[in-house]
């Protein structure tokens, strides 16, 4: 389904007590799936509890860059999301962004619980 040339990458954030993601996982986290040369995002998934969410939020991150596409990322998040995990999906993907940058200089990441 993926070339080996892509990774999975989690971005881990705490999510807001009245989110029903903290009730279902306790915290909130984005799976990406991005080229490992490029940081293309390929696909990404969340820990949304409604999959129409998930969806939604796919479209924002699909076809942008863990690299380049921040600040286009966070505008989109912040004009189209109107929920209450608005800022846990930023941190989540500065949280991605950080564990990809850390990859691309052979620096081992840290896997947290």
């Amino acid at each position: 389904m993926f070339g080996s040339n892509t990774i999975c990458i989690v971005g881990d954030a705490k999510s807001p007590q009245n989110d029903a993601v903290t009730h279902q996982y306790g915290r909130f986290s984005i799976c990406f799936v991005v080229d490992k040369d490029s940081g293309n995002i390929i696909t990404c998934s969340s820990t949304f509890a409604i999959s129409l969410t998930n969806d939604f939020i796919t479209t924002i991150f699909n076809n942008k860059s863990l690299t380049t596409d921040s600040e286009i990322i966070r505008t989109e998040v912040e004009n189209r999301y109107f929920g209450a995990s608005q800022k846990a999906i930023i941190v989540a993907f500065k949280d991605a962004q950080k564990k990809y940058n850390s990859i691309k200089k052979g620096i081992h990441v840290q896997m947290t619980e």
